[in-house]
């Protein structure tokens, strides 16, 4: 990590690929504030994810990452693509 703390501490977020920052807060905040609004486009996307599921995801782009996944039988990698993708100008 060559001696930067902040490389350590390094988490991929789906929803913007930023690290942890008072940054990534915000748009996790964001996320979680508009997940009302776009969970019907996430329904769309992934056919498979259930009502249930979405109610759960809340936003959380690790959960979604994780439900994709699951319905799909994805490898992680495969699925965080994905989510990704689909919030790529969305936030």
């Amino acid at each position: 990590m060559d001696g930067d703390p902040e490389a350590a501490h390094d988490v991929r977020e789906p929803f913007g690929s930023l690290t942890r920052t008072k940054e990534t807060a915000m748009n996790t905040d964001q996320i979680k504030g508009v997940w009302h609004q776009i969970k019907g486009e996430a329904k769309t996307q992934w056919g498979k994810l259930t009502d249930d599921d979405l109610d759960q995801v809340e936003g959380n782009s690790e959960k979604l990452i994780g439900k994709v996944q699951e319905r799909y039988g994805y490898a992680r990698e495969q699925a965080e693509d994905e989510v990704k993708r689909f919030a790529k100008g969305r936030f």
